[in-house]
C-alpha cells in the first residue's frame, strides 16, 4: 500500500508531465505544472488568512478551474473543503457557515456579515507569495459536502476518509490513469465533485462544463477524446430527445464509461442508450453522500437482471427488513440497509443532524426494494419523502419551512410529481390568504431556497393541512394529485 497526500499526488504529476493538461473550461485550460504552482501560491494567501490544518474552507465557486485550485490549495494545508453553491441564497449561506465555522470562505456573498473571513469569486494570490512546494500535509477529512435535511435544515456530510489515496492497485469506478473526463454536472454535488477530483488524481485531463448542455455534451466528447463521465438520467434523456441529424453527427467512439446516478433511470432510455453505445459502456452506480455502501452494474448486466442497480461493491453489507425491523428473505420487498465494512460511523458524520440506524449500526438511504438469491439490489420506491428531481435530493420539510416564513401562510405541503423530463418536479401545496399570489411566494422563496429547490408549481388553497396530531400527510395529497391527472376512459 503506497498512500500519497493529495498535495503530494498534484505535485508527482506535475513533476512527470508538466505541460499536459490538467483542467479546462469553456476557452481556458492550465497544465499539470500551472496547477502545482498555483496552488502552491494559493495555499500561502489561505495560509495568510488564518487557514491552518483541520480548519474547514468553504467554497462558494461556480464550475471553473478556479473551484479545482481552492480545493487544492485547502488541501495543501491539510484543511478540508467544503462546496456549495455559488448560487445559495443568503439565508441558506448563513445557515451553513453557521454549521461549518470555516476559516475562510472563498467566493461567498460580500453583503453578509458572518464573521469569516470571505474572498470574492475572482481573488487573486499576491503574485510575490513563493509558489515553491510546500510542507507535506494530509486533510483528516478529504470533504464535507451539504445536503439539505428532512427537518428543514441544512446539514454537513463529513467524510471520515483523510485526504490520502493509493492508486497504485485499484482504481476507483473504472477510471484509468492520463485519459479524458467530461464533467457536465455542478461540483457542489458529491458525485460530480468526488468523482472529477479521482480523475484529476489519476492524471486525466478534466474538461467541466459552466452548466449542462446536451449538444455541447457529445461536442467536447469529440474534441477531447473523453475517456470517462458521469450524468443523471435527465441529462441523458435531453440527450436523447436531440434530433438524430444532431445526436448522431458526433464521434463518441473514445467513450470508454458513462456512468449514470442519482435517480431512477427509465428502463426505456436505458435500453436506447444501451442500443446506441454497447452494454459495455454503459454503467450505473446506487448509493449515498455517506458512502455507506455503493452497487455497480454494467449494462449488459442489466439487460440480463433488468431493473436491478447492481452489486454491493467494496465489502460492504446489504439486508431488508419490514417495518418492525426483521430481516426479510430474498425477493420479499422491504426497507433497503447498508452497513460498511468498517460499521457504522467509519465513513461519514454529520454536522447539523444525527444519525439513524437499526441495531448493528445498520443505515438505510430510504429506498424500498429487495435483493435477489445471486445479491443484485432491486429498487422499488422511495419509503422518505425525499424528491429527486434532476438528480438533485430535495427535502420538502426544507422548502416546507422556506414557504411558512410568508406572513400570508397558514401551512404548506411539499411533493413530487411525475416528470418526464426530471423525473419528479417539486409541486407545493400552500394553504394562505386568498390574497397570495404564486408570484409573489415564488419571489419570496428566491431570498430563502437555492433555485433548483424552487417548487416549479404551486396550489394555493384554504383548506388545513396538517391532521389533528398536526402531521402532512403528503402521502395522502399526491395520492389525490396523481388521481386528478390520470385520464379518464
Amino acid at each position: 500500500m503506497s498512500l500519497k497526500s493529495i498535495s503530494a499526488i498534484i505535485g508527482d504529476l506535475a513533476r512527470a508531465q508538466p505541460d499536459w493538461p490538467s483542467i479546462s473550461h469553456e476557452t481556458s485550460s492550465i497544465t499539470r505544472l500551472e496547477l502545482h504552482r498555483s496552488t502552491n501560491r494559493l495555499a500561502r494567501a489561505y495560509e495568510s488568512l488564518g487557514v491552518r490544518e483541520g480548519d474547514f474552507v468553504t467554497i462558494a465557486l461556480p464550475n471553473s478551474i478556479a473551484f479545482y485550485q481552492a480545493c487544492i490549495a485547502t488541501w495543501k494545508l491539510g484543511a478540508t473543503p467544503q462546496p456549495i453553491s455559488a448560487k445559495l441564497p443568503k439565508i441558506e449561506q448563513i445557515a451553513i457557515v453557521r454549521l461549518a465555522k470555516p476559516a475562510l470562505l472563498v467566493g461567498g456573498r460580500a453583503d453578509l456579515d458572518l464573521g469569516v473571513t470571505t474572498l470574492p469569486a475572482n481573488f487573486t494570490p499576491d503574485p510575490a507569495l513563493s509558489d515553491a512546494d510546500l510542507p507535506d500535509k494530509v486533510s483528516r477529512f478529504w470533504k464535507a459536502p451539504t445536503s439539505g435535511g428532512s427537518t428543514g435544515r441544512p446539514k454537513i456530510i463529513v467524510s471520515e476518509l483523510p485526504g490520502c489515496f493509493d492508486f497504485s492497485h485499484d482504481k476507483p469506478l473504472q477510471q484509468e490513469f492520463d485519459r479524458a473526463q467530461l464533467v457536465p454536472g455542478p461540483l457542489y454535488h458529491n458525485g460530480p465533485f468526488s468523482f472529477s477530483m479521482n480523475g484529476l488524481f489519476l492524471g486525466n485531463h478534466i474538461v467541466v462544463m459552466t452548466r449542462f448542455d446536451a449538444e455541447q455534451t457529445l461536442a467536447l466528447i469529440e474534441a477531447h477524446q473523453i475517456d470517462w463521465m458521469m450524468m443523471v438520467p435527465t441529462m441523458m434523456s435531453r440527450i436523447w430527445k436531440l434530433p438524430d441529424d444532431i445526436r448522431l453527427k458526433y464521434d463518441l467512439s473514445s467513450l470508454r464509461v458513462m456512468l449514470h446516478l442519482a435517480a431512477p433511470c427509465p428502463p426505456w432510455l436505458k435500453e436506447k442508450w444501451i442500443e446506441w453505445l454497447g452494454g459495455d459502456r454503459i454503467h450505473e452506480l446506487f448509493g449515498g453522500t455517506e458512502g455507506t455502501g455503493a452497487t455497480w452494474i454494467t449494462g449488459d448486466e442489466w439487460l440480463a437482471h433488468r431493473g436491478s442497480v447492481g452489486k454491493l461493491l467494496g465489502g460492504a453489507q446489504v439486508k431488508v427488513v419490514d417495518e418492525q425491523g426483521e430481516a426479510l428473505p430474498h425477493g420479499e420487498i422491504g426497507e433497503i440497509y447498508l452497513l460498511p465494512p468498517g460499521g457504522q460511523g467509519s465513513t461519514y458524520h454529520y454536522i447539523g443532524a444525527e444519525s439513524e440506524a437499526l441495531e448493528g449500526g445498520w443505515e438505510s438511504l430510504g429506498d424500498m426494494g429487495y435483493v435477489d438469491a445471486e445479491g443484485y439490489i432491486y429498487l422499488s420506491d422511495r419509503k422518505t419523502d425525499m424528491i429527486l428531481a434532476g438528480g438533485a435530493n430535495i427535502y420538502p420539510a426544507e422548502i416546507e419551512a422556506a414557504i411558512d416564513t410568508h406572513p400570508l401562510v397558514r401551512s404548506s405541503a411539499v411533493i413530487g410529481l411525475p416528470d418526464d423530463d426530471l423525473g419528479q418536479s417539486v409541486h407545493a401545496i400552500v394553504d394562505a390568504a386568498e390574497t397570495l399570489t404564486d408570484a409573489a411566494l415564488l419571489q419570496h422563496l428566491t431570498e430563502h431556497l437555492a433555485r433548483y429547490k424552487i417548487p416549479r408549481t404551486v396550489e394555493i388553497v384554504q383548506t388545513p393541512l396538517r391532521d389533528d396530531a398536526g402531521k402532512t400527510r403528503r402521502s395522502a395529497l399526491l395520492k389525490a394529485r396523481l388521481a386528478q391527472t390520470k385520464p379518464t376512459d
